[in-house]
């Protein structure tokens, strides 16, 4: 085993792994920005060194300087947890190049399945179900209308460096095919500086389901359950759960599928396979994310698994110590990611200082957090302050200790995404295990929250008598997360204050309603800013990389 590991993030994942590198008595090295200097993650661990950077995001992008740091430190591996550098191959690449040992998969495999189209076609020799699609760029909309003809609509056309929705636009029929693909397009472009794009069968309401794979070599690839994630909001998780409430009998199934792929690409260490299942339960292959999940928890559980001490045993060369027959499950685990967002406000972010934190505790209640009250929670960073874990003996009884927990958890200074979990949990469809990616948006219950927050207001904006709200979750149908503007109005405006990542149109351009216009990101949250209606772009106001205070216009549309 190792002497010592740096651990290049921040927050709660790396909090987490240095409890891991505790019980297996290995140092930790924290790296650190200017605002993360009196961070939890920087006092949890044995050594920290603070890493330069242009901006508070850079610092943990600056691999010259982690590098140096792990030398510096006398770390033998890096743990890279999730976001920022973790799946990114040429990182692994000069981790390895140093001397050093990176704990994930491969830069190889990381590669292989890190474009889509590659990664389809990668699935379809290792036999794993994908959905009906193409395996080469598309060049026109021309080949996207003959696809349709013989496959049928609805069609999702997709950037094959995607990701999280972004590069994504749907095509109802032939109609619909020219702006989707230009829009599509336009957006890879933006998002991932590539314009390829390929065209699959869209499932309209699925199941998200994802497979834990553990491979201690290229050929002795594991399984360990599948995790249902259906609940998202923009494509990105609320809620997840395992064993599934529905489809858990083709469990097997996907764990082989996963398997198959995992050799196919010659990965090492631990990883998820992203399935999408439809109505009958048949599944088909989405993703890979050659990394540790956010919801590897709820797998720890239902196995009684440390999976960061596996990561450990493997990139140390040693023995897992136990097989695929081994692996057994143990009654049910839910998980739900408290993030510091407005749920009334399309989950817009809410950096601010922790007023008051107490984290609940009792019976099969686990929290893994990253702040301490009094803690400012930086607007640089993503939103997730903590993950609260319940396991029961059965779906019910986690799911009732999760209310328990949620209700026993007192966050104040910020706004946060429990009282949307205490809904979602108490919600018929999740009950019953019917809930869907749709759930979340095209349900009842942000219409719920806002009833309750319009109750609570003082100044409330009335059109026509009635209460509204500037955001709605219908307007984020086309767009790949929550949608914001003036409402029916020509004015485009920021919701929060935020940096302008992306301008995605220009003076004359023509768009459509649910068009993306610019993006916005705060708290590493993007926020697309759509058209509200069908237009001419008159006017672009702000310029890429500047600040957008709230309510700042930031397109106009006649």
């Amino acid at each position: 085993m190792f002497s010592k590991i740096l651990i290049a993030n921040r927050g709660e994942i790396a909090t987490r792994v240095a409890r891991t590198c505790r019980e297996l008595r290995v140092d930790t090295v924290a790296v650190y920005s200017d605002v993360d200097e009196k961070a939890l993650h920087v006092q949890s661990m044995d050594e920290a060194v603070h890493l330069p950077g242009v901006s508070p995001t850079d610092t943990y992008l600056n691999v010259d300087a982690i590098l140096a740091a792990a030398k510096e430190m006398g770390a033998e591996a890096i743990h890279p947890g999730y976001g920022f550098l973790s799946e990114n191959a040429d990182f692994a690449e000069a981790v390895a190049n140093a001397g050093l040992v990176w704990i994930g998969p491969p830069a190889e495999a990381t590669r292989a399945i890190g474009d889509k189209i590659s990664a389809r076609r990668l699935a379809i020799e290792a036999g794993v179900p994908v959905v009906p699609g193409t395996t080469d760029p598309l060049r026109d909309p021309e080949q996207v209308i003959l696809f349709g003809v013989e496959h049928g609509y609805p069609l999702a056309i997709k950037a094959a460096g995607g990701g999280g929705g972004r590069g994504l636009k749907v095509a109802h029929n032939p109609r619909e095919v020219d702006e989707a693909f230009a829009s599509a397009r336009r957006e890879a472009e933006a998002y991932f500086g590539s314009t390829d794009l390929f065209v699959e069968r869209y499932i309209p309401s699925p199941k998200h389901l994802e497979v834990q794979i553990l491979a201690p070599s290229p050929d002795h690839a594991l399984w360990l359950g599948v995790r249902d994630c259906s609940l998202q909001r923009r494509h990105q998780k609320l809620i997840e759960e395992s064993p599934p409430p529905r489809f858990a009998e083709r469990a097997h199934e996907m764990g082989a599928a996963a398997v198959a792929l995992a050799k196919a690409c010659g990965y090492v260490n631990a990883g998820t396979v992203e399935m999408l299942a439809d109505e009958h339960g048949d599944f088909y292959f989405l993703e890979v994310n050659a990394r540790l999940q956010v919801e590897h928890t709820v797998t720890e559980a239902v196995t009684g698994l440390d999976l960061v001490a596996c990561q450990l045993r493997i990139a140390a060369g040693e023995s897992l110590r136990f097989s695929q027959d081994d692996v057994s499950f143990d009654g049910h685990a839910i998980e739900c990611r408290i993030n510091a967002e407005d749920p009334t406000l399309g989950f817009a972010p809410t950096p601010g200082r922790l007023s008051r934190y107490r984290e609940p505790s009792g019976p099969g209640v686990r929290v893994d957090g990253g702040y301490r009250e009094g803690d400012e929670i930086p607007g640089a960073y993503d939103s997730l302050i903590a993950k609260v874990i319940t396991h029961g003996d059965d779906r019910e009884q986690a799911r009732r200790r999760m209310i328990d927990a949620l209700e026993a958890y007192e966050v104040g200074g910020v706004a946060t995404t429990i009282p949307a979990h205490l809904l979602l949990l108490d919600e018929p469809s999740f009950k019953e295990g019917t809930h869907t990616t749709r759930t979340v948006e095209e349900g009842g219950v942000l219409d719920a929250l806002q009833a309750v927050s319009v109750e609570a207001a003082e100044d409330v904006l009335y059109v026509e008598g009635k209460p509204v709200r500037l955001w709605h979750p219908s307007m984020s149908a086309s767009a790949p997360a929550a949608v914001h503007g003036a409402a029916g109005g020509g004015e485009l405006v920021a919701p929060m204050q935020g940096t302008v990542l992306k301008v995605l149109v220009k003076p004359g351009q023509a768009v459509e309603q649910g068009e993306a216009l610019v993006v916005l990101e705060a708290m590493k949250m993007e926020t697309v800013i759509a058209a509200t209606k069908a237009g001419t772009v008159s006017e672009v106001l702000v310029t890429e990389g500047t600040t957008a205070p709230a309510g700042e216009t930031l397109v106009v549309i006649e």
